[in-house]
């Protein structure tokens, strides 16, 4: 099956960079105003994820263009954002990007304290978990149980410094660098989440929900209960040739990761590795305006044991983030956000974009963009667990369905308003295509997923 899918991922690309060979000389740029020395977008953080509710706070990102000779890139972006969320989300985030620092050398550095009151957990291998989305609905009197019931409480330092660099040509580089996690994690707080609720309002008590009840039944082992930490030092190799980073027109963004944690770096002694290929395509269908992306990724743990608190992330190099999925925002849109849990896992996103008004206001470039997308996902490699444990009555054994993994598909639609092309204000709406990954989502966010 990994040959299958590794195989499937070089064949996108090699037919890809055929098409792209044919395309690229029919293209064209509009003139737009340049813009010169420091520069910055700020927005109040008031937005709304369906699985995290609404948000509210402050972003800004702060752009140094220098003599404008290189825009629309730039030589260094600050980046802050301090927002709280009413389902308890809490982020604290610095990040710094610049080629400039260094002569030669991208540094990409991220230093963030992330907090979640009622972070999604739905148990592991996708649909091989159960989910009932009544357990969730308090209006469902014979089935509700808590309106958190798919909930955990974590709490997570994360700092990040990578390096990037010319290898062969501008083209190719290598990339290194760090990542250091703690992370903590528990049942949620009903108590807290409770107070100056409405008697009515209030949330029962359920438990620990799901999260408590892998615990008392030991799928979740003693000492990972509560989280700990982990290292990951990271090496690869990234061909680019995107023609803007921002919202690329065409271009190829590929990469090949490996990453190390070696077990004397974090609290529990776990070691493995993990190989990430990711391939990002951008083709342009009309100069300027229309163009069709995708993006396939592929992860598999190699060697060791992964403890369940590193399961959920989405590992990425150089200047991208981390992501908790799969689903959710930044992969799976319309699908519970954590709801495709595993060791490997493969998933893609395909996404027309189409902008369809630009102009120049108070001297600001601004383009407006709709987008269609579909996207899907999957585990290639469970997470063992044991179930020895769980009670033999029949309503707890259903929750680990025999149901065979297969894909998650998502589709929907999205908005974009992108000012000096750097700062883009995304809105998307996504929808699931299976009752078993939930119904719907909705996010207001920052940037093009990819």
């Amino acid at each position: 099956m990994k040959r299958v899918l590794l195989f499937i991922t070089i064949l996108f690309f090699v037919i890809s960079q055929n098409i792209q060979a044919q395309t690229a000389d029919t293209l064209s740029k509009k003139k737009e105003r340049v813009r010169k020395g420091w520069s910055f977008g700020a927005v109040p953080a008031i937005a709304y994820d369906t699985d995290i509710g609404f948000k509210y706070g402050g972003v800004v990102n702060f752009y140094d263009y220098g003599d404008g000779t290189i825009y629309p890139e730039y030589k260094h972006s600050l980046f802050f954002e301090w927002s709280r969320t009413t389902k308890g989300s809490g982020i604290n985030q610095f990040m710094y990007d610049s080629e400039y620092l260094i002569p030669g050398i991208r540094i990409t550095a991220e230093a963030s304290y992330l907090t979640e009151r009622a972070l999604d957990f739905y148990g592991f291998n996708g649909y091989e978990s159960y989910y009932n989305a009544a357990f969730e609905d308090d209006s469902d009197t014979a089935n509700y149980i808590s309106r958190l019931y798919y909930r955990q409480e974590r709490k997570m330092l994360r700092l990040r410094a990578d390096f990037q660099g010319r290898f062969f040509n501008d083209k190719f580089r290598w990339l290194a660098g760090v990542t250091h996690y703690n992370i903590k994690t528990d049942t949620i707080d009903i108590k807290l989440l409770n107070r100056g609720t409405p008697e009515d309002e209030k949330l029962p008590p359920a438990g620990g929900g799901l999260y408590g009840q892998y615990v008392g039944w030991n799928v979740i082992p003693e000492d990972q209960i509560y989280g700990g930490s982990s290292t990951l030092i990271k090496i690869g190799l990234v061909y680019d040739t995107r023609d803007n980073e921002p919202n690329p027109m065409r271009g190829v963004w590929s990469e090949i990761i490996l990453f190390v944690s070696p077990g004397f770096l974090g609290s529990n002694s776990y070691s493995f590795t993990k190989l990430s290929i990711v391939h990002r395509q951008y083709f342009t269908i009309f100069p300027d305006r229309l163009s069709f992306v995708y993006r396939i990724a592929y992860q598999d743990k190699l060697t060791g044991k992964m403890p369940y608190y590193m399961l959920p992330f989405i590992f990425n190099g150089g200047n991208s983030l981390d992501r908790d999925g799969l689903g959710g925002a930044k992969t799976l849109r319309g699908i519970l956000r954590n709801r495709i849990v595993g060791e490997d896992y493969l998933f893609g996103n395909f996404e027309f974009r189409w902008k369809f008004f630009k102009a120049v206001v108070f001297n600001q470039n601004i383009y407006l963009a709709l987008n269609f997308f579909s996207d899907m996902g999957m585990v290639t490699q469970k997470y063992k667990i044991d179930t020895s444990s769980v009670p033999p009555d029949q309503e707890y054994q259903d929750m680990f369905p025999d149901d065979k993994e297969k894909l998650h598909i998502s589709y929907g639609t999205g908005f974009h308003v992108a000012l000096n092309q750097n700062f883009i204000v995304a809105f998307n709406y996504g929808l699931a295509a299976d009752k078993r990954d939930g119904k719907q989502g909705f996010y207001i966010n920052l940037n093009w997923l990819f």
